[in-house]
C-alpha cells in the first residue's frame, strides 16, 4: 500500500524544479542589474521662489547646476533661502527626492525565494530518500 511518502517525492522533485530553473537566473538577472544600477549621492539644496512656484537649486557631483519648480502644495512648509537634502541619481541628476531612495532589486528577491524553494525540495528529497 502507498504511504504519502510515495506521493511526496515527486511533488519535491517538480518543486526542486519549479524552484531552480526559474530561481537561478533570475538570480543573475538580478545580480546584473543590481551592478548596473547608478548610485545615489546627497547634497545641499536651496529653496528658491519664483512666481507662484517654490523649486530647488543645487548642483551635482560635477558642479552643474539643477533647478526644479514645484508648486506650492508640493513645497509645502519650505521657505525661500532655506537648505534642504536632496537625493539624486549621479547618472541621472533629473531623478531626486528629499528622501534617501530605497534600491529594490525585485527580480533578485523572487530569485532568492524559488532558489531557496528549489534547495529546502532538494534537502527534503534526499530526506524522504533515506527513510
Amino acid at each position: 500500500m502507498p504511504g504519502p511518502a510515495d506521493a511526496l517525492g515527486p511533488i519535491l522533485e517538480l518543486m526542486t524544479w519549479v524552484g531552480f530553473v526559474p530561481g537561478i537566473p533570475l538570480l543573475v538577472a538580478g545580480w546584473v542589474v543590481a551592478k548596473r544600477r547608478c548610485p545615489w549621492t546627497s547634497t545641499t539644496a536651496e529653496v528658491f521662489e519664483a512666481g507662484g512656484y517654490k523649486g530647488f537649486r543645487w548642483s551635482d557631483g560635477e558642479n552643474a547646476p539643477h533647478l526644479s519648480l514645484h508648486t506650492a502644495e508640493e513645497t509645502r512648509g519650505l521657505e525661500p533661502g532655506s537648505e534642504v537634502v536632496l537625493h539624486f541619481d549621479a547618472c541621472h541628476p533629473g531623478r531626486w527626492g528629499l528622501v534617501p531612495h530605497r534600491h529594490d532589486n525585485t527580480v533578485m528577491t523572487v530569485g532568492w525565494i524559488l532558489t531557496a524553494v528549489g534547495i529546502v525540495c532538494t534537502l527534503a528529497g534526499f530526506i524522504l530518500m533515506m527513510f
